[in-house]
């Protein structure tokens, strides 16, 4: 089984002075038929990460509308998300939908390091913060950066969450140690957290980012994310496989660069979800989305 590359969506382009490159961790949200609306990170000319979108349709890959105006633009000096946002996943609550994100403080004179908000998402799919503050921040568990929040219901009505925590800005071989952790939570507001989930090695796997979780058609579970072995190597897209949404093994790679443009240096920041009887990955490229997003499809052995 592995994805088959359908080729590139969007291509960023200049869409306000917050969006004038970038379009990166694409969040699909359904407008209904084959029609989405994309939110992704781009950048200012300091780098600094807000949120736009683009209006699609999948199947023929039309770019239906783009954003004049960003869906949300990241914080002013001294918030936890001054220096920009990367975005999580959609997921449905009794109490409505909402998109955890990453906020990235970046003070002058300290490494960077980040902390975890949360948008509810209006009825018009505009982005509110709820609550006003960090969702969920340092803690003895986590207590240099966090990252990346995935979020889902289980089967008791509850809530699994798996994000990136900051072991170690330097593993001993110049990469840094940023692994899976899990969280559970009964009412999706509080949470119990469990530490790493998803088994890391140094030098082969210790980098990881923008988990995503989707269930396949035998009902085992699958997990992709963003990781760096250490090496030297750029972001590459890996895999994970678990029963029981406890137990992660990590698997061989089922998604590589392409030989030659817009995805052959880098793949990276995953989302995969169901349309309708498909399962579809949205991914980035080169440079960390600077060429935009494409789509795969999973294919199932015939």
């Amino acid at each position: 089984m592995a994805w088959r590359k359908l080729g590139r969506l969007y291509e960023p382009r200049p869409l306000h002075d917050k969006l004038l490159t970038h379009a990166a961790n694409p969040v699909p949200v359904p407008l209904g038929g084959d029609r989405y609306r994309v939110l992704f990170n781009g950048r200012d000319h300091r780098n600094r990460s807000s949120v736009g979108w683009v209006d699609l349709d999948i199947g023929s890959g039309a770019i239906l509308r783009t954003c004049d105006e960003p869906a949300f633009v990241h914080g002013p000096d001294g918030s936890f998300y001054a220096d920009g946002i990367s975005i999580g996943n959609l997921y449905d609550t009794p109490e409505g939908m909402f998109l955890p994100f990453m906020g990235w403080r970046a003070p002058s004179g300290q490494h960077w390091w980040g902390e975890l908000g949360r948008f509810r998402v209006a009825d018009d799919l505009m982005l509110h913060l709820d609550p006003a503050g960090v969702w969920l921040g340092l803690s003895a568990t986590d207590p240099i950066s966090v990252s990346y929040p995935w979020v889902m219901r289980d089967a008791q009505g509850g809530y699994r969450m798996w994000y990136g925590s900051t072991h170690s800005w330097d593993a001993g071989n110049g990469e840094m140690l940023h692994a899976l952790h899990g969280a559970v939570s009964k009412d999706g507001h509080g949470w119990s957290l469990e530490g790493p989930a998803v088994p890391y090695a140094i030098g082969q796997a210790q980098a990881f980012s923008r988990p995503s979780v989707a269930r396949l058609d035998d009902g085992a579970w699958r997990m992709w994310f963003s990781c760096r072995s250490g090496a030297g190597e750029a972001y590459w897209i890996g895999a994970a496989a678990s029963d029981d949404l406890m137990n992660w093994r990590l698997l061989p790679r089922d998604i590589e660069p392409s030989a030659e443009g817009w995805d052959s240096e880098m793949i990276e920041y995953p989302y995969a979800w169901r349309h309708d009887d498909r399962l579809l990955l949205l991914y980035n490229g080169n440079g960390y989305g600077a060429t935009g997003f494409g789509l795969a499809e999973w294919e199932a052995p015939a």
